[in-house]
């Protein structure tokens, strides 16, 4: 298995509508990522939660993520989407997603007939490659 990262993204205002699915299915059909797990957070108004797994979704959200939903798998545990869906705002909406990068499989298993030994890993911030970008710039960089 590849590594496998989770993020949330979350629609203020409550303006979750499937847009980004033709991207992860994209994703999928391309063989760089396999999504796992799924989850929509809604908060109205009021502050009442509703919380649903890809496959439980309807309207136009569940259009857009039938193909995506087929495969998902209940991996997120209720005190996972409990603990996210506490930091969710009133009038706004959240995609919780998990998914597996198929990409790295091959180079992983290059690693290990290598016999070489993941040290560390992590995940460097866009804001943070911008800023880095900007002074290689200002420094004349290329």
């Amino acid at each position: 298995m590849g590594p496998v990262d989770y993020l949330m993204v979350r629609f203020p205002g409550n303006k979750f509508t499937g847009k980004i699915a033709p991207e992860l299915a994209r994703l999928e059909k391309k063989g760089i990522i396999r999504v796992i797990d799924m989850v929509f957070m809604l908060r109205d108004q009021n502050g009442k939660l509703l919380i649903m797994e890809a496959n439980n979704l309807s309207g136009d959200a569940a259009i857009a993520f039938k193909e995506l939903a087929k495969n998902t798998r209940e991996w997120f545990s209720e005190g996972d989407i409990e603990v996210i869906a506490a930091t969710l705002p009133k009038n706004s909406s959240a995609a919780l997603l998990l998914f597996e990068n198929l990409w790295a499989i091959h180079f992983k298993e290059a690693l290990l007939e290598a016999d070489a030994e993941l040290i560390d890993m992590g995940r460097i911030p866009p804001e943070s490659i911008q800023r880095a970008e900007k002074a290689i710039m200002a420094k004349g960089g290329v």
